[in-house]
């Protein structure tokens, strides 16, 4: 039965909106004045997606902290024995997203019409993940959904922690940088030229430091437009060349050779690896399948490029451990846990405990640079400013050596 979004008015004239199912409009009309409501719109509640134009389910996507919050819901109401129609049911209404609620009421809507949950998921690929909904078919089939969804749930709830942890961690950095940067500019746009001026007047070869920082001053005053424009423009040459293969292979290859950086990069994506290779093998996901699905969760080229060539040794019989020690772009670390789960029959498990060790890692790591990065740029701010006042006191200790002569 298809799921329609109806805008109505109740008997104050306030205006009331919702998602109810019906066979056609007209049914959906008939249960609204039955309701007491005078009905303004109705809209079914489409799954469609046809070339670059969205359907109405996915005009707003499920976000990353919005889709763990819902799978952790799920999970509990599924483990509650609750049949799928209302769980789903149940989800939409205590949906405060009205974007949500109609895009759970059309999953519903196609469970109820005999879709599997999988087949419903994939007709909106935005709001659920390939992984996401590769792991709920393979859930579906072995009957053990709500393990699954569990999975899933801490799966997402870490990537969102791990996100937040991130994010705060850099936004001192970012802020003093904003300001070092903001700083210097002001004083070199508009404080050194007050000051300086009345060194142009005079008739003395000024030092070296001065005349450059006088130079650089009358640049940025004179040109900040263009120059801003300029950085504007290869800001977005960078977006554009990073999302050609080629050149973000070559990007991101440099990338993985600088100290720190690199090695923190490739435990983070080794941990995505890790941590969707354990989802997929709890889903009993073949594993050349669940190999696909990690590769789309890495986002190092060289890293990607390297499980496709896994996959390949794997699919002529190779042991997944024994294939990624070959390619040495993965952390050692990773390698001997997975050998080991190989060996006692703990993939899954041994696969986790990767991650959680990975993760651990990229933790520690971001500190560590952090710890370097916050003091570095209060010393670059630091030099420039102590430049900025030495290229100014130079003249004026000339012009006191001048006069006392």
């Amino acid at each position: 039965m298809p799921a329609f979004e109806y805008r109505a008015l109740d008997a104050d004239g306030r205006p009331q909106r919702g998602v109810l199912e019906g066979d056609t409009p007209r049914a959906i009309r008939n249960q609204l004045r039955e309701r007491g409501l005078s009905p303004v719109e109705v809209t079914e509640v489409s799954a469609e997606v046809s070339g670059a134009r969205a359907s109405f389910g996915e005009r707003r996507a499920i976000g990353g902290d919005e889709l763990a919050t819902l799978t952790r819901q799920w999970a509990v109401l599924v483990r509650a024995g609750l049949p799928l129609d209302e769980t789903l049911e149940t989800l939409a209404q205590q949906s405060e997203q009205r974007a949500q609620a109609r895009l759970l009421s059309a999953v519903r809507a196609r469970i109820r019409e005999g879709s599997t949950l999988a087949d419903a998921l994939s007709e909106f690929p935005r709001s659920f993940p390939e992984v996401y909904r590769a792991s709920i078919a393979a859930g579906e089939q072995s009957g053990h959904l709500d393990t699954v969804l569990e999975r899933l749930a801490s799966y997402y709830e870490g990537q969102r922690e791990i996100a937040g942890k991130v994010g705060l961690a850099l936004l001192y950095p970012a802020l003093l940088l904003v300001v070092a940067i903001g700083v210097t500019v002001l004083l070199l746009a508009y404080v050194v030229p007050q000051v300086t001026q009345v060194f142009t007047s005079l008739d003395q070869e000024l030092p070296l430091l001065t005349r450059m920082l006088i130079g650089t001053s009358g640049v940025i005053s004179s040109l900040w437009p263009w120059l801003l424009a300029l950085i504007l423009v290869g800001a977005l040459l960078i977006a554009w060349s990073l999302r050609q293969p080629a050149l973000k292979a070559r990007w991101d290859a440099l990338l993985l050779r600088v100290p720190i950086i690199g090695p923190l990069m490739a435990a983070g994506d080794a941990a995505r690896f890790a941590r969707t290779m354990s989802i997929a093998t709890t889903a009993s996901v073949p594993v050349l399948e669940a190999l696909r699905l990690a590769t789309r969760v890495v986002s190092m080229a060289p890293l990607s490029a390297a499980l496709k060539q896994v996959a390949v040794e794997v699919r002529e019989g190779a042991g997944l451990a024994a294939s990624l020690a070959v390619s040495r772009r993965f952390p050692p670390l990773l390698v001997r846990l997975l050998a080991s789960g190989e060996k006692s029959g703990q993939v899954e498990t041994m696969l986790d405990h990767a991650a959680e060790l990975l993760e651990q890692r990229v933790s520690r790591s971001m500190a560590r640079l952090l710890a370097i990065l916050e003091p570095a740029i209060i010393l670059i701010m630091g030099a420039v400013v102590l430049i900025i006042v030495l290229a100014i006191m130079l003249p004026i200790f000339q012009l006191n050596r001048i006069i006392a002569s």
